[in-house]
């Protein structure tokens, strides 16, 4: 019995894709329309991608009055959607570089709130590696397969906010 093919890493993705989409950070009208048409309460809420290359992501949420809970600091869900959006824009960066069309979910989200947040919320996932391997294996083996990434937020002085653990499932589509 052989084991499964190891996946070799960029095989499995177009880099003229990968650098495409990392391109979309600088493009800002392109990014809002893509939010607003895409992910509209990230696009209400004021969501921010700040940094992305092939091994990191950083977005930010802005603390406002669109943003804010009755405690006078942002809303957990805002600082969940930009979670999510560091972790995501790397998810979705690799899934269409794929040489195979994949599918992706978010299957469990764990957050760990450690301080109020009354400023610009930037998390920052350095996990990309982790999440290319993941749909290299999926495309490989033809199999889901599942990663958990962390990303943390931190405030504008640089104080941790947030620690977040998003476990993604990565899906190859079957060709017709």
């Amino acid at each position: 019995m052989s084991a499964a093919p190891q996946p070799a890493g960029n095989n499995y993705f177009d880099s003229l894709k990968l650098l495409q989409f990392q391109r979309l950070n600088k493009k800002r009208f392109q990014f809002k329309l893509f939010l607003f048409m895409k992910l509209p309460a990230a696009w209400w809420a004021g969501l921010r991608l700040i940094y992305l290359d092939n091994h990191a992501c950083a977005a930010a949420v802005p603390y406002k009055w669109l943003t804010q809970n009755p405690f006078r600091s942002t809303y957990f869900a805002c600082l969940s959607m930009a979670a999510e959006l560091s972790t995501g824009a790397l998810a979705m960066m690799y899934s269409r570089a794929a040489i195979n069309p994949v599918s992706m979910l978010v299957t469990r989200l764990e957050v760990d709130f450690l301080k109020k947040a009354t400023s610009l919320t930037t998390f920052t996932c350095n996990e990309g590696d982790s999440i290319r391997t993941a749909i290299a294996k999926a495309i490989a083996t033809g199999e889901a397969q599942q990663v958990e990434v962390m990303t943390i937020g931190q405030s504008e002085n640089a104080e941790l906010v947030a620690q977040c653990r998003i476990t993604w499932s990565f899906k190859a589509k079957m060709k017709s």
